[in-house]
C-alpha cells in the first residue's frame, strides 16, 4: 500500500475511533420477574424495572406488584379492592428472581403505562384471587415487554410455576437468573438520579 494511501486510511481510522469514543454509551431498562411462594405477605409475583432508557432520560430502580388492599378472608370469596404496591428490599430479599429481559424504550413506556393504569384505578380497582391477581399483573407486564407466550391459565395462582413456564416457553427471549433475591440484590450497583414512576401507597423509584 503506498505511503500516501496508508496515511489516508490511518487518518480515517483515527477519526472513526475518536467518533466512537465520543458516542454516548448505550443503555437500557431491564425488567426482572420475581416470585415468592406462599406466605401471608403479598404480592407473590412482581417485577422490577432498572436502568436508563436508550433514548436518554432519568433512570429507574423500582419494583411493582398488585395485591388486595386489605388482606382479609374476603379475598377467598370474590372481588375486593386492589392496589399496586412496591415490595421493599427486605421482602425482595426473601423472594426469588426468575429471569430478566432488556426493554426497548417503547416497551418500557408500555410497562410504565401499565403501572399508571392500574394506579389510576386504585380507588375502585378490583382484586380477584382467581381472575385478577398478582400473576395477572405480571402476565400483562410480560406481554408488554415483548414476550409472546404468556398465557398459562392453569398457573395463574402459582407465581413461580407461571414464571418458569414463561421462561421455558421462550428461552431465547429472556435471560435466566434463578437466584435468591438477597443474592441478586447484592450484585446491583447503586443508580444515581432515580426519578419515581407514579404508583399508589408508596413513592416508587429508588428502592427504600
Amino acid at each position: 500500500m503506498p505511503d500516501r494511501q496508508l496515511r489516508r486510511w490511518l487518518g480515517r481510522l483515527t477519526l472513526l475511533l475518536v467518533a466512537f469514543a465520543a458516542w454516548p454509551a448505550q443503555a437500557a431498562v431491564t425488567i426482572t420477574f420475581w416470585s415468592r411462594d406462599f406466605g401471608n405477605s403479598f404480592p407473590h409475583a412482581f417485577f422490577m424495572l432498572r436502568g436508563t432508557p436508550d433514548g436518554g432520560g432519568v433512570p429507574v430502580d423500582a419494583a411493582y406488584g398488585f395485591t388486595a388492599r386489605s388482606l382479609t378472608p374476603a379475598i377467598l370469596f370474590g372481588n375486593v379492592a386492589g392496589r399496586v404496591e412496591r415490595p421493599k428490599p427486605g421482602y425482595m430479599a426473601g423472594s426469588h428472581v426468575r429471569f430478566s429481559r432488556k426493554l426497548t424504550d417503547a416497551q418500557y413506556g408500555a410497562i410504565v403505562a401499565l403501572i399508571r393504569e392500574w394506579h389510576e384505578r386504585t380507588g375502585d380497582s378490583t382484586y380477584n384471587l382467581n381472575k385478577r391477581n398478582c400473576v395477572t399483573f405480571v402476565r400483562e407486564a410480560a406481554r408488554r415487554s415483548g414476550l409472546t407466550i404468556v398465557d398459562f391459565p392453569k398457573l395463574m395462582k402459582k407465581p413461580s410455576g407461571y414464571l418458569r413456564a414463561v421462561m421455558a416457553a421462550q428461552p431465547q427471549a429472556v435471560t435466566g437468573i434463578d437466584k435468591s433475591g438477597k443474592e441478586y440484590l447484592a450484585t446491583l450497583p447503586a443508580i444515581d438520579g432515580v426519578v419515581p414512576v407514579d404508583a399508589p401507597e408508596s413513592t416508587p423509584g429508588k428502592r427504600e
